[in-house]
């Protein structure tokens, strides 16, 4: 099934089209989503595996939602390794969800990772070592998008800007680069389908940054942009790139089967990303989870703000819309003041 995005996002950036309903929905708007939080007493592999088994149990109680195996058997993890070393998923946060859905009847190999750079995974120590050869996971799958294996041809998202280059890299590589193109095979984002297609549902493991094009990089790129090719043609300018993780993110099959995005405050970083940098990185022995990947973002982006003023940086820029685009697609809610944090082991 080709991806059709012409939403009411897209309406919306249309100099002279209105993307407001002729009649407004009836009823009261949608709640938002609580957030489950626990302290992590030190950042060990133990104090993972006891905070998120409680974080789960708590989620599966309030939602009625058991994350067990269902008719494909198999779960994904999407981890997020695209700033090196230092701004990584913690490795003890991703053994501790694997053991929490092995208790809940995943055979090791249905319980699958997905990240996009095979160097900087196996910098952050997620694929096997060229020394050891020895796996960090066995037993388990770990997908490298950018081997291009994971693509299908059929489900992409179409827009008419150039080619992709590294994500990281992205501001040097794109200089001098035309903003637009006509090629039939630049226009193709293409969208890695394990998550959505072969898992029974995927659980999101981001880090957050800050990000010049998108104001942060957290739940919804790491769900989105970072989960497909050719896409870092949208960081030449400010209004694709935001745009285009909003509709993304909004694709009912992806939403459909992203049961939860879990959040380890372990490292975050507040200005200079999402190149990392040991000197504008911050810590809280802090595990969220929520199914709102809006609201962690907007309340980590007010965390990466507080943060630049204390230290005399101005807050990431007002004109970066990526969380109000979402938002509009109703992906989830930038309402910061109404989030409902449920302490878990307190």
């Amino acid at each position: 099934m080709r991806f059709k995005l012409l939403t009411v996002l897209t309406l919306a950036l249309i100099p002279g089209m209105s993307a407001a309903p002729d009649t407004p929905p009836a009823g009261p708007p949608p709640a938002v989503e609580p957030v489950w939080e626990t302290r992590l007493p030190e950042f060990t592999e133990a104090a993972y595996n006891e905070k998120v088994e409680d974080l789960l149990a708590q989620f599966e109680s309030a939602t009625g939602r058991q994350l067990v195996p269902g008719e494909k058997k198999k779960v994904g993890l999407k981890i997020y390794a695209d700033s090196g070393p230092g701004m990584a998923t913690p490795v003890p946060l991703v053994r501790a969800v694997i053991k929490a859905l092995e208790r809940r009847g995943f055979e090791p190999r249905n319980i699958f990772l997905v990240g996009l750079n095979q160097l900087r995974l196996r910098m952050t120590g997620y694929l096997p070592s060229l020394v050891t050869g020895e796996s960090p996971f066995p037993g388990h799958q770990i997908y490298v998008l950018e081997s291009g294996k994971f693509y299908d041809p059929v489900w992409f998202y179409d827009s008419p800007l150039p080619q992709r280059f590294d994500p990281i890299f992205i501001e040097s590589q794109t200089r001098d680069v035309p903003n637009s193109s006509t090629k039939d095979e630049d226009r193709k984002s293409f969208l890695a389908t394990p998550l959505f297609l072969d898992a029974d549902f995927w659980i999101n493991l981001p880090v957050y940054t800050d990000h010049p094009m998108l104001g942060i990089n957290g739940a919804l790129v790491n769900a989105t942009l970072w989960n497909a090719s050719n896409t870092a043609r949208f960081f030449r300018s400010p209004a694709n790139a935001p745009a285009a993780v909003a509709e993304m993110s909004a694709i009912p099959e992806l939403r459909e089967t992203w049961a939860c995005s879990i959040v380890s405050l372990e490292h975050y970083q507040y200005i200079g990303g999402p190149f990392f940098n040991s000197l504008y990185s911050a810590t809280e022995p802090l595990l969220w989870l929520s199914r709102d990947p809006v609201l962690l973002d907007s309340l980590m982006l007010e965390r990466i703000n507080r943060l630049r003023k204390l230290t005399g940086f101005n807050p990431v820029s007002e004109e970066i819309r990526t969380l109000e685009f979402a938002e509009l697609l109703g992906v989830g809610s930038t309402k910061t003041d109404d989030a409902r944090f449920r302490r878990v082991g307190e």
